[in-house]
């Protein structure tokens, strides 16, 4: 078992963060990491596929466990469960006074952990850590604009 984490802090209210991180169709406006596609719902599949800006990343089709009170969370498989799988976390903290923390992580595990991470770990990394920064700037561009994001049931509470 393998994990990574990254985390950024944002100066967007906690809403805001996780309008961007769930409007998944408006992802090739401001993130050429990570492409999504489905909807961020309890049992949706989802692909996941690497932008133009990830290299050589490969794409998944995970299930999402957990979509609402500011945490997202996905579970993918490379081909079949057990040989490498992935538990993807995104969590969106409110830091009070309009600023929010988003933390990325993902727990690895199955037999090919060790070579997969060995190709893709530090891709992996920096695409987390670009992503983090390319959703920042458009949270905090939105907020600088003055446009309001329509908090929904599944907005995390403030």
């Amino acid at each position: 078992m393998s994990q990574l984490s990254t985390s950024i802090d944002i100066d967007a209210p906690a809403e805001t963060v996780w309008e961007v991180l769930t409007d998944f169709d408006s992802y090739p406006e401001w993130n050429g990491y990570t492409h999504i596609a489905g909807t961020p719902e309890v049992g949706a599949t989802l692909v996941v596929s690497p932008g133009p800006k990830a290299g050589r990343l490969p794409t998944f089709k995970p299930t999402v466990l957990q979509a609402d009170d500011g945490e997202l969370r996905w579970l993918g498989h490379l081909f079949v469960r057990g040989l490498f799988d992935g538990e993807h976390r995104f969590v969106v903290e409110d830091l009070g006074e309009g600023r929010s923390r988003l933390t990325q992580s993902e727990t690895f595990s199955g037999i090919l952990v060790g070579v997969v991470n060995r190709l893709f770990g530090a891709d992996t990394r920096r695409n987390f850590e670009a992503v983090n920064e390319a959703l920042k700037a458009r949270a905090e561009a939105l907020v600088a604009s003055g446009v309001e994001t329509g908090a929904d049931d599944t907005a995390p509470e403030v």
